[in-house]
């Protein structure tokens, strides 16, 4: 039998996959999933028990959520990266692992094809099917829903005339959770005017008392949780599991897809958001302007490729490289207070704090230069603008 691997996640798409695959077309299905933060061990243990009932031959679930931080994530928080300066590309970053490792598999079992879900007017085709081909050319792609243009309603149909007879009704809401966040997509989010409603986010407003909490970061990793020390993985868990319950992090994203259409999409991102926008608070008393005005610069242009599928180009190792140099000075404490809804950046302490300087206080009394220094200073750097508009005057027409 002809070996394939199936990306496979348990919904309507791969479960048609996986009969249509086996039943049809004599495939040796080997199902796999990749855990980038979004399943429990009750969840991929019903995955796996859906897809051997379905005829695949064996089922593996990966667990790459060390994988997804050390790879992607901690570069997201190294760049401050936020799409559109709104999305911290929740699922999209989770796309690239989840192909990695499927990718991976695939060799390891030595398997002739690979195949997913995916339909034809979406990303993620472009991610898997670019991350297939980069790392594994030989192995051929496989996507009978984008082949077939098959609806959702022809999957079904196929699935209980071959005695699958699971309730595929339609969510209100999808929902895509993982350890950088969680999409939501809806009704609303097809349109450009409707706001989803808060019932359609998964973490719904549970705390209304304000509180303050400390994040820990070293070299820009964030190692600390109120005091206590931990993995980042960890401590991104737990900031989101105490700043979800004020429903904090919620927005809508506007954005380019790869394939040229605009696209919406909500999200739920707490823990995300908050380390970002902490670690970028540390960045602006650590580094000098231009270190934060280049890594803003490739900060974006990482995040762009990534969202694109170009994860595995080699300027974005090059990108890594240069943005871990700029976190040897990111270390110290954030304080931040939380609201519903919001969250407040109160401040930092930092032994690389550069506001600490003796020379003086911005607005203030200086201590290292004399009014003529600064007289002489703003005159030198005046020139530029006084020969141009010299220049340009003396030649303006006189009508």
């Amino acid at each position: 039998m002809k070996k394939l691997v199936l990306a496979y996640s348990g919904g309507l798409d791969t479960s048609y996959c996986a009969k249509y695959l086996s039943k049809e077309q004599g495939f040796e299905v080997h199902a796999v999933s990749v855990n980038t933060g979004g399943f429990s061990s009750k969840e991929i243990e019903e995955i796996k028990e859906k897809a051997l009932a379905l005829g695949a031959t064996s089922y593996t679930s990966v667990d790459a959520i060390q994988t997804f931080y050390d790879t992607v994530v901690k570069y997201l928080i190294f760049g401050n990266v936020l799409r559109n300066n709104t999305y911290p590309l929740s699922v999209s970053a989770e796309r690239i692992v989840q192909a990695v490792e499927i990718a991976k598999h695939a060799k390891k079992l030595d398997a002739d094809y690979i195949a997913h879900g995916s339909t034809g007017a979406g990303n993620d085709q472009v991610r898997f099917d670019m991350v297939f081909q980069t790392l594994a050319p030989n192995i051929k792609i496989i996507t009978p829903i984008r082949d077939n243009t098959l609806s959702r309603e022809a999957e079904i149909a196929y699935l209980k005339e071959n005695g699958v007879d699971y309730s595929w009704e339609k969510a209100k809401y999808s929902i895509n959770k993982g350890l950088w966040g969680t999409s939501v997509g809806g009704a609303e989010t097809l349109t450009s005017n409707l706001p989803l409603p808060d019932t359609a986010y998964p973490s719904q407003l549970q705390e209304k008392e304000p509180q303050q909490i400390t994040l820990t970061f070293e070299k820009g990793e964030f190692v600390a949780l109120n005091g206590k020390k931990d993995t980042p993985v960890a401590n991104i868990e737990k900031l989101e599991a105490i700043a979800s319950k004020y429903a904090i992090g919620r927005d809508i994203h506007v954005g380019d897809t790869i394939i040229g259409i605009k696209g919406r999409v909500g999200f739920e991102a707490a823990s995300a958001l908050i380390t970002i926008k902490a670690h970028h608070l540390l960045e602006k008393h650590t580094l000098s302007k231009w270190q934060q005005y280049q890594k803003e610069q490739l900060g974006n242009f990482y995040g762009m490729l990534l969202h694109e599928g170009n994860y595995l180009d080699e300027v974005m190792r090059n990108i890594e490289a240069f943005l871990s140099d700029t976190q040897k000075h990111v270390s110290g404490d954030v304080h931040v207070s939380l609201y519903p809804f919001q969250f407040r950046l109160d401040g930092i302490d930092s032994p690389h704090d550069l506001m600490n300087a003796s020379f003086g206080s911005y607005g203030e009394i200086n201590k290292g230069w004399t009014a003529d220094d600064a007289k002489g200073f703003i005159k030198i750097v005046s020139n530029p603008g006084k020969i141009a508009n010299f220049v340009n005057d003396a030649n303006a027409p006189t009508h």
